[in-house]
């Protein structure tokens, strides 16, 4: 019963403090995307039965609605538990427009597709997403905070800018709690951890494996110009590495034997000002052939240590990074997230919010929902996204709706008589310049 009224105040505040203009209806479209009737295009969700208004109508939810994009942000940080360590899991995704030629602001992005080479650039939205992951190896990652990425900057600087509104919303619970933001070898480098060094949440990210630091420059010996940069530290080269900070050995019903080593007070040659930890990983040690290691950074929050973390939570705490490329796959497969056709990115921004409002109500009702698998399908006992989604149709008459039943608005006047149409303007790629790469 507790869940179940949260469910219904989750609801209710979004309709009266997150929507600011055109609220039934874009109320309804979420409620739509719930339903998780299979539609091929956008105005086919107004035939769904819990719409109630025409198809017009949710075109206008998204071209003249209004949100309140600060308070529902901060609104779902709310949603996040108090005790316990928090994980968060930070990735970039695209939203591919390739025949948009009057959509403002088109970029080359890159996405990863199964194909052969694992990946391919696309014309379309790049989209930064800050996820809450509450368990690892699961699907369940409902968002705190989408942005997209304008042309003028990069998916790194709008993810550091998502992780600064995070701490200023959770900045209390922070000093009590580890807030532990993960991500990939993308964001694994001083553009990420410089900006976040004096933030109270930690950082762990991983790191290529042809990466090149250095250590602490040691004390000033009084000749000449001071050091700027210790000893090197490079991951192809065993013997730079010296005596690690911490070691330690487990055995791993996954991974089998486990070797874990740290070191601290490393930097990149471009900023001696911000030193992180590197964590090497080594799996499957008992093997002829044992896996590839891979290399994780870490920057503590700035009221701890490298060490005030055990070395095995650090390295299991990495898995919860996952869940988000299933969550974002999940967006885009079951609730039509870059479905629609729209002519502003605007409109794409405020279809984003619909669709991670009705991705945070599938996680909030997943104990309230009963399995209800296809004849095909076995039972699970921990339901997953799309078997929520499956069955989230049955609590529509538990819950209600605040959204208020449309009126009769008569007849539209039409084009107004003596404006003239015009050709909707036509708007180039934009191609982002590309720096020459600096030294490892």
């Amino acid at each position: 019963m507790e869940q179940f009224n949260k469910l219904i105040e989750f609801r209710q505040a979004i309709y009266e403090h997150g929507f600011t203009k055109a609220r039934d209806a874009q109320f309804e479209l979420i409620d739509a995307l719930l339903l998780g009737q299979p539609v091929r295009s956008f105005p086919e969700l107004s035939l769904l039965p819990i719409f109630r208004r025409k198809w017009h109508s949710a075109y206008a939810a998204i071209e003249a609605g209004r949100q309140d994009w600060e308070w529902l942000e901060g609104y779902l940080m709310q949603q996040i538990p108090a005790k316990g360590p928090k994980l968060f899991s930070l990735d970039g995704t695209a939203w591919p427009h390739p025949a948009a030629r009057a959509l403002a602001d088109l970029q080359y992005v890159f996405s990863p597709t199964p194909a052969i080479d694992g990946g391919s650039i696309v014309v379309g939205h790049p989209y930064s997403v800050l996820a809450w992951v509450p368990e690892a190896g699961s699907s369940w990652a409902p968002p705190v905070s989408i942005r997209r990425a304008l042309s003028q900057e990069t998916e790194i600087e709008v993810g550091v800018e998502q992780v600064k509104r995070l701490c200023r919303h959770r900045q209390n619970e922070m000093l009590e709690e580890l807030y532990l933001i993960t991500a990939d070898a993308k964001y694994g480098n001083h553009r990420f951890l410089a900006p976040l060094k004096g933030e109270p949440c930690g950082v762990l990210v991983r790191m290529r494996r042809d990466r090149v630091l250095y250590g602490a420059p040691g004390s000033y010996s009084g000749r000449g110009r001071p050091r700027v940069h210790g000893d090197r530290f490079a991951f192809k080269e065993p013997e730079t590495w010296g005596e690690p900070d911490a070691t330690v050995e487990l055995e791993d019903p996954r991974w089998g034997k486990v070797r874990l080593r740290r070191w601290d007070n490393k930097h990149a040659r471009q900023d001696a000002d911000t030193s992180f930890s590197v964590i090497l990983v080594e799996a499957h040690l008992e093997r002829e052939k044992p896996s590839a290691p891979f290399w994780l950074g870490y920057q503590p929050p700035p009221h701890q240590e490298p060490g005030d973390q055990r070395l095995e939570d650090l390295w299991h705490w990495y898995e919860y990074r996952w869940p988000v490329e299933p969550s974002i796959r999940f967006r885009k497969q079951y609730l039509n997230w870059t479905l629609p056709r729209f002519q502003t990115p605007e409109c794409c921004d405020r279809w984003t919010m619909l669709v991670s409002l009705a991705q945070w109500q599938l996680f909030l009702g997943r104990d309230l929902v009963q399995d209800n698998p296809l004849p095909w399908q076995p039972v699970q006992e921990r339901l997953t996204p799309e078997r929520v989604l499956q069955g989230f149709g049955g609590l529509f008459r538990q819950i209600g709706t605040p959204a208020l039943p449309p009126q009769t608005r008569g007849k539209s006047p039409g084009w107004p008589k003596g404006r003239p149409r015009t050709r909707p303007e036509r708007h180039r790629v934009v191609k982002k310049g590309q720096k020459k790469p600096e030294p490892a």
